[in-house]
């Protein structure tokens, strides 16, 4: 199931509205309409994000499913997902890395990536370099791709979720 950002997510993302824990911002961060639902669930299982934090993030009208309606989540085992209240347990073991493991082998790819932009990218490097988690670089992520194109973010892509 592909989620996205509503007009409302977007918002609340740009404003850094309240609405969000820290960890449900990165969690929240993912759902770009390309990763589905597990494999979102599936990156930010080691924070502890669960289906009910999806649901929370869908009942504030944040995520929505591309076509605008809003999905049922009622029935998580349909879609292969832990129930609610279970924690994604069974995803963790599956979700390879360790979110230290994706920081230590994306950091340098992302420094490298905005380095090479100049003076274009001198402030979004700086904040590369201050990126001191997985989740930090998880929150530049869509910054960097915007600047450089999907075709040289793709190696960021995937040392961050695989």
């Amino acid at each position: 199931m592909l989620l996205v950002k509503t007009p409302a997510g977007h918002l609340a993302l740009k404003d850094r509205h309240g609405m969000l824990t820290s960890r449900q911002r990165s969690a929240f961060i993912l759902f770009d309409g390309k990763r589905t639902l597990a494999q979102v669930l599936s990156a930010t299982a080691a924070m502890g994000i669960a289906v009910d934090d999806v649901r929370a993030m869908v009942g504030q009208g944040l995520l929505a499913l591309p076509d605008g309606t809003v999905p049922d989540l009622s029935n998580a085992a349909a879609y292969g997902l832990p129930a609610a209240g279970e924690g994604a347990a069974g995803l963790v073991a599956n979700s390879g890395p360790s979110p230290t493991e994706r920081y230590k082998a994306a950091y340098p790819i992302a420094t490298e990536i905005t380095a090479s932009l100049g003076l274009r990218g001198f402030r979004l490097n700086l904040a590369v370099e201050g990126a001191q988690s997985f989740e930090d670089l998880v929150e530049l992520a869509p910054k960097i791709r915007e600047l450089v194109g999907d075709e040289k973010y793709r190696r960021l892509d995937r040392a961050l979720f695989g």
